[in-house]
């Protein structure tokens, strides 16, 4: 029996004014996640569980926000997944419109805006991280939302019940290796079809409609949801529970734990998601699992840090 999978068909923008103007989902999840992230640090720093007094959160956030996520997003993008081009025209850094945004990128940005903010201040570097890592996670949660609207990221072939199919899997760049038709994806780039449901129309007008489509795709596993879970929302309901359960545990180890934690989830749902950069391996393993193994190092680094020398939130001044 050939189970009826559900066809991708959500569209990237909230509310759509022109074709150069308008609100789209992925804009609005890192809106929503720097404000979920100022509500829990500002709920810990009421309980003087944080470095960083409640009247200086939301300047934290914003500055946080601007340098760390999305300069370091940005140039993460740049250097780890399409080095090559930005080599070539370096002024694709602030074409943000057209998307690429890394992870491990934004991550490493907060990490060095935090280092200054700490040393500025003269308050604890992993005091500081520990507080945020406990909200982060909630704008990685909204970004892979963000990212299963915009039919981006999705996994591997499946044959699970839950799989869907997405049609911006003509526009990615393993359709023809996986048995896809070279022209058929030509067409869909000389028309400048990115999304679900540009495509999605297009057969409808062109061709045999979606029942065509659907022929076309293959089922995937909906990636994105698992790493919204794991990479987020888990993440960051686990770390806020073990900093409120243990408050006196000293600086730098919940920060260890985030790194920890994070990377073993990406490593293991990259599993089931297709690689970003085709059948491009790295020592065996996608990028994303291989930038995630210093993650890892980092992760204990911290611990070990906080275990022998970190200070405990008592001992500091100005907590």
């Amino acid at each position: 029996m050939t189970l009826a999978y559900y066809l991708h068909d959500l569209s990237p923008h909230l509310i759509k004014i022109t074709d150069r103007v308008a609100v789209h989902w992925y804009g609005l999840a890192y809106v929503l996640g720097f404000y979920l992230t100022y509500r829990v640090m500002l709920f810990l720093a009421k309980r003087k569980l944080s470095e960083i007094k409640p009247e200086a959160v939301a300047d934290f956030i914003t500055m946080v926000a601007l340098f760390g996520v999305v300069l370091g997003g940005r140039l993460g993008y740049m250097l780890l997944y399409n080095f090559d081009e930005f080599i070539h025209r370096p002024w694709i850094f602030f074409l943000l419109n057209q998307g690429g945004m890394a992870s491990h990128g934004g991550i490493a940005g907060v990490a060095l805006y935090c280092l200054w903010y700490a040393r500025k201040h003269k308050i604890s570097w992993t005091g500081i991280g520990d507080t945020l890592v406990c909200g982060a996670p909630l704008g990685i949660f909204l970004g892979r939302i963000a990212n299963f609207i915009n039919g981006e990221l999705f996994g591997r072939v499946t044959n699970v019940s839950w799989a869907m199919k997405f049609p911006t899997e003509i526009t990615h760049q393993d359709f023809v290796a996986q048995g896809g038709s070279a022209q058929l994806q030509q067409d869909v780039y000389q028309m400048g079809l990115q999304h679900s449901p540009e495509i999605i129309r297009f057969f409808e007008q062109n061709r045999g409609g979606r029942a065509e489509l659907e022929t076309i795709l293959h089922p995937r596993h909906p990636s994105q949801l698992y790493e919204a879970l794991g990479e987020g929302l888990l993440l960051s309901a686990l770390l806020l529970l073990i900093r409120v359960k243990f408050p006196k545990l000293p600086h730098g180890i919940v920060t260890g734990l985030f790194f920890i934690l994070y990377a073993v989830a990406r490593i293991s749902l990259e599993f089931v998601r297709q690689p970003d950069s085709g059948s491009e391996l790295i020592m065996g393993l996608t990028k994303g699992q291989f930038f995630s193994t210093f993650m890892i190092v980092t992760g204990l680094a911290f611990i070990a840090y906080g275990w022998f020398f970190g200070k405990r939130p008592q001992e500091t001044v100005g907590a």
